[in-house]
């Protein structure tokens, strides 16, 4: 009997140790970049879908809104300070939380997206400080500073990165010689493992994180290198090196701007860089421990704006063309292209959204990787550069610009 009941409180005691965390966090589930929405437009009227929401002076920043329940937080840069927002659906602000100082050089405004873990938020500033915050009130609980605590490097343009959590860990690239990638306790702030990783500031990237059978691991990018570390050790187990920048030639602003997340599915990783390698696939080994490339393709060169994977084939945004292009997953040859534009694209409801750095909101079809352009309308509101990535939450199609976010009923009238 005593052998049942120690056995019945272990099972209670693992059941509850193991309940999931809820995770809000940049471009959706899993950072893919594909929201799961249903029963929404699949054209709009010519002057574009009913704007339903307005929100201003939030300040400057490329800041998408992270929805967690109610409530969604953004980040705004006023007066050189950094602000955290949280606003319920109705577009009410419920608090504001002053960061400190923000990024007010190249591209000022804040540039670092939230990451919601339960109650608690996670979000880190252009000049490198950290923070966990409460969200039902916005009450700060612990800060870093990356470089002054770690020994990091501020980027050309900023640390840009959205913080990626897994169990008590939050990472992020501080970028230094010494503590390069790094392991924090989420609920502390105390370091728990850094790599010296290859002593290069980070690459404007925000981190994947790969569940394997044996091990968990994260991938991310420093300005030449893309970079997989076991969560738990922080062990290197792998590096792919960008080598479109001759040694002789690298330093800052110089093919160091990898800023889309990684993509995994099916044992395979799949990054486009096209400030590096352009796009690439790699066979990641069973317990993480090695790559092998199956492709590279230098003419699919998205360096931001974010990829979408649906079926065999990757979406994204061109550079040196700038056009929206597709490529097949399997043998890396270019599909399709539109030349509407570089921009930033998710996908929802079987249509890609595409936002384009000259401000066009555009709908368009996709099948086995050919895209038609369905429809489009201006986004008129806002200030500075169009970089911000779209966000779809309940029927509802954010975009932010600069110092305003409007939001556009999608979703078909039942």
């Amino acid at each position: 009997m005593n052998k049942l009941l120690i056995l019945f409180a272990l099972a209670i005691l693992l059941s509850a140790t193991s309940e999931k965390s809820k995770i809000y966090e940049w471009r959706g589930k899993d950072r893919m970049g594909i929201y799961q929405e249903s029963n929404l437009l699949k054209s709009w009227p010519a002057e574009g879908p009913k704007e339903v929401m307005t929100v201003e002076n939030i300040g400057n920043g490329f800041v998408s809104p992270i929805f967690a329940d109610q409530n969604f937080y953004i980040t705004g840069e006023i007066d050189s300070s950094a602000i955290l927002f949280c606003f319920n659906l109705k577009g009410e602000k419920l608090w504001q939380t002053n960061l400190g100082k923000d990024w007010m050089k190249s591209y000022p405004g804040a540039r670092s997206a939230p990451t919601v873990v339960d109650d608690l938020i996670y979000v880190g500033t252009g000049l490198g400080n950290f923070f966990c915050i409460n969200k039902e009130k916005g009450k700060i609980i612990w800060s870093k500073n990356l470089l002054t605590d770690f020994q990091g490097v501020l980027p050309m343009h900023g640390h840009s990165e959205a913080a990626l959590t897994e169990g008590d860990k939050v990472f992020w690239t501080a970028g230094g010689k010494e503590n390069n990638v790094i392991a924090m306790n989420r609920f502390t702030g105390k370091l728990i493992w850094s790599n010296k990783g290859f002593g290069e500031p980070s690459a404007y990237n925000s981190p994947k994180l790969i569940t394997l059978y044996t091990r968990k691991i994260i991938v991310t990018f420093s300005m030449y290198h893309l970079m997989a570390f076991d969560t738990e050790t922080g062990e290197m187990l792998w590096s792919d090196e960008q080598v479109n920048t001759p040694l002789d030639k690298r330093g800052p602003g110089v093919g160091d701007t990898h800023s889309n997340t990684a993509l995994y599915e099916n044992s395979s990783i799949y990054y486009v860089a096209g400030d590096g390698n352009c796009a690439v696939k790699l066979n990641l080994s069973k317990d993480g421990s090695k790559i092998s490339q199956v492709w590279r393709n230098t003419g699919f060169d998205s360096y931001m704006g974010g990829v979408v994977k649906i079926g065999d084939f990757i979406y994204g945004s061109g550079t040196v063309r700038p056009n929206v292009m597709s490529i097949n997953s399997t043998t890396g040859i270019l599909s399709d292209s539109l030349r509407i534009g570089s921009g930033a694209i998710i996908a929802a409801d079987n249509m890609l959204y595409y936002y384009t750095q000259k401000g066009d909101m555009m709908l368009l079809s996709y099948d086995q990787g050919k895209m038609q352009k369905v429809s489009s309308f201006r986004i008129k509101k806002g200030t500075l550069q169009h970089f911000s990535h779209p966000v779809i939450n309940k029927g509802i199609l954010y975009q932010r610009h600069g110092n305003v976010l409007m939001g556009f009923d999608i979703q078909k009238q039942k």
